[in-house]
């Protein structure tokens, strides 16, 4: 649901039949979203920047869904340019403790990129931004979801 996906695919997915968790993993390729300028640079200082001249993203998510205590982990990570950057994201939506018609969100990530010298920052400030964005567009698609299957919320 996000212009930015290509494709996803599930490459693993079992259901634990004493706990009843369903967990999945899934390949997801998504645009290469670094800016053009960044990636159309050249020349020495600029060589290690070549890297970023990749058509498309490759993530790995695993998901661990828990009927029974409704709730459901998300943790995610990315596979391209792992030498230089490190993803890590987070998720958890649980029913909340305050009300059971609410859904709590939670999420955390970390961003880390080496070796590209004075682009180390600039690129993990843009991805930051970037997926602090996608996080408000997930959160959007999922309470789309929840409407869909669960009916409109009480209160909003």
């Amino acid at each position: 649901m996000d212009k930015n996906v290509i494709s996803v695919k599930i490459v693993e997915e079992k259901r634990d039949v004493s706990t009843g968790i369903i967990y999945r993993k899934r390949i997801a390729v998504c645009q290469n979203v670094i800016p053009e300028v960044l990636r159309k640079h050249s020349g020495d200082c600029w060589r290690k920047v070549n890297i970023l001249k990749v058509p498309d993203i490759r993530l790995e998510e695993e998901s661990w869904l828990n009927p029974q205590e409704r709730n459901m982990a998300i943790r995610s990570h990315c596979l391209t340019w792992t030498q230089y950057a490190s993803m890590k994201e987070e998720s958890v939506f649980r029913e909340s403790m305050e009300n059971p018609n609410w859904t709590e969100f939670i999420q955390k990530g970390r961003i880390s990129i080496t070796g590209v010298g004075f682009l180390n920052y600039v690129l993990e400030t843009f991805a930051s931004t970037f997926l602090r964005q996608g996080a408000q567009k997930g959160i959007r698609i999922m309470e789309m979801l929840l409407k869909e299957q669960c009916g409109a919320p009480l209160a909003e």
